[in-house]
């Protein structure tokens, strides 16, 4: 039975959720690290929040691991590369928590603005300090957004509602997306120099830790002020507290820090700083939604292959998982027929095509390409899969090329899959026969009718009289039995194909007295 560990503290409607679906559950939050590697072994899929640390010591013990589902957005405590190298499928749930934390920033901004905790705090004490508090507009401010994602667009479209004009810093925001939002899409240097506040939402990684580091606070307008609900770590901390109090940012609102728990920080000695531990996804309707989607996220991968929200393999959705089964089975059984072949023989892959035609070009190829290479690669390197294949042919230095063909072909779809070699190159191609039985058509060129089976021999040879005879005979005093026989050839008295299905998988001393016939070219036994 599939079972699950959630390792820390979710909505019970998740743990009904995984049950509903029947799913055996266990919630065990406050594992410690060595309790939780102790039992991750017993484990398929690991729920968990942000107090889990999924490291790479924890992976190497999780040999039934195959996903990990973060109910939040960030995923900065899964070692997200160690998980891809071992297969293991990372999710987040990025649409759960984006308005609520959107708004936590809003209420920092309106907060920071008024100086609402100082005012709140001298009142509560007994003070009338009415002169002292003087608060700055967002009305017709410029804000500035260094990250324009799901929570930034949604602050932008709150920021805008109130009037003011807003700046996007985002790599990956297009033209036509800031028009739609409103907003004006800007280099890093011009946000920073025009921005009256700066709100960041950006994921951390090494290309945008300290993205405001000493110097890019240097070049900011004085009197900036500085929100802060993504991830710690996007500040220099330090730099930020100097610039504090010297005045050049006018004030500072945190809801993450560099280290959390953030129990000591030059920041909070400061008047000018609103400090928050970490509650821009704590509202109770967050909380149920990243809970509920993680559960049926998670739930649908180990049931169905759907894939949402992954960080480290293309997105399957559950309607399309059922549609796309069949293609990408095809595409790895035909990877896996190349990839044997290429062990057995060719050694040293340098590249690998890949060609879809009739109804594979109008599927998402992406699934269908890592279904391909993880068949591919498999037979050479132990434990490839949908996940690490693509990453595993980077490192490799193989060359992985796509096609879709938008031309007629002879059937329903065609998926063709071709090898280069140091020594050359092969090509093998197939179908779905009835929408779902993956069949070969097609090797090296020649022609070849033939269903995948659990064993099988290929042979090539020489098409000349007697073959047939005595490669049946050689299995039939090896006491093997063959199943199905299909065979092809390029012209009448040239290369030819003999592919068999057989009910056990041909002995090395039995392919051996096969290589040995006359007319037999070479001879490679296959499992699928």
């Amino acid at each position: 039975m599939v079972k699950v560990l959630i390792s820390d503290k979710l909505s019970p409607a998740a743990v009904e959720i995984f049950r509903t679906r029947g799913i055996d559950v266990d919630l065990k939050p406050g594992l410690t690290p060595a309790e939780l590697r102790a039992i991750i072994a017993d484990y398929d899929g690991l729920a968990i929040r942000s107090a889990t640390k999924v490291t790479r010591e924890l992976l190497d013990v999780a040999s039934r691991l195959k996903v990990v589902g973060r109910a939040g957005i960030g995923v900065d405590n899964i070692d997200v590369k160690s998980a891809t190298a071992r297969g293991v499928v990372v999710m987040n749930t990025p649409n759960g928590n984006a308005i609520t934390t959107a708004e936590h920033a809003i209420a920092l901004m309106f907060a920071l603005a008024r100086q609402l905790p100082e005012a709140s705090a001298s009142t509560r004490s007994g003070k009338w300090e009415k002169n002292r508090f003087l608060g700055v507009e967002l009305f017709a401010k410029t804000l500035g957004l260094i990250g324009c994602g799901n929570i930034g667009s949604i602050v932008a479209d709150r920021a805008i509602g109130l009037k003011m004009h807003v700046l996007a810093y985002d790599p990956y925001l297009t033209d036509k997306r800031a028009l739609d939002l409103g907003v004006q899409k800007v280099d890093l240097d011009e946000l920073l120099a025009r921005a009256d506040i700066i709100s960041l939402h950006a994921p951390l990684t090494e290309a945008t830790r300290n993205i405001l580091s000493r110097e890019a606070l240097a070049r900011t307008r004085r009197g900036v002020r500085i929100v802060n609900c993504a991830r710690g770590g996007l500040i220099d901390e330090a730099a930020l507290a100097e610039a504090l109090q010297s005045g050049h940012v006018a004030g500072a609102a945190l809801d993450v820090f560099e280290t959390e728990p953030a129990t000591a920080s030059p920041l909070f000695a400061l008047e000018n700083v609103v400090c928050t531990p970490h509650l821009g996804a704590s509202t109770a309707e967050a909380q149920e939604n990243v809970a509920l989607q993680v559960a049926e996220q998670i739930s649908d991968f180990l049931l169905t292959g759907a894939v949402a929200n992954a960080i480290n393999m293309p997105s399957v959705s559950a309607e399309d998982a059922p549609r796309l089964k069949p293609y990408m089975e095809l595409c790895r059984l035909l990877g896996s027929f190349a990839g044997q072949l290429t062990m057995a023989h060719e050694g040293q892959l340098k590249g690998v095509a890949i060609e879809y035609e009739g109804v594979a070009a109008q599927l998402n190829h992406r699934p269908l390409t890592a279904a391909a290479l993880a068949g591919l690669l498999a037979p050479m390197m132990a434990g490839a899969n949908m996940v690490n294949a693509p990453v595993l042919a980077r490192e490799r230095g193989i060359e992985v090329a796509e096609t879709v063909h938008d031309r007629p072909s002879e059937y329903q779809t065609l998926v063709r899959i071709t090898v280069t070699t140091a020594h050359q190159v092969r090509s093998v191609a197939g179908t779905l026969f009835a929408a779902s039985m993956p069949r070969l058509v097609d090797i090296k060129g020649i022609h070849v009718e033939a269903n995948f089976a659990r064993h099988m021999l290929y042979v090539t040879n020489q098409d000349k009289p007697g073959f047939i005879g005595r490669f049946g005979a050689t299995l039939a005093g090896a006491g093997i039995n063959i199943a199905t026989f299909h065979l092809g050839r390029a012209e009448a008295g040239g290369d030819a194909i003999c592919l068999v299905s057989v009910d056990e998988r041909v002995p090395e001393d039995v392919l051996a007295m096969v290589r040995t016939l006359p007319l037999v070219v070479q001879a490679t036994a296959l499992s699928f």
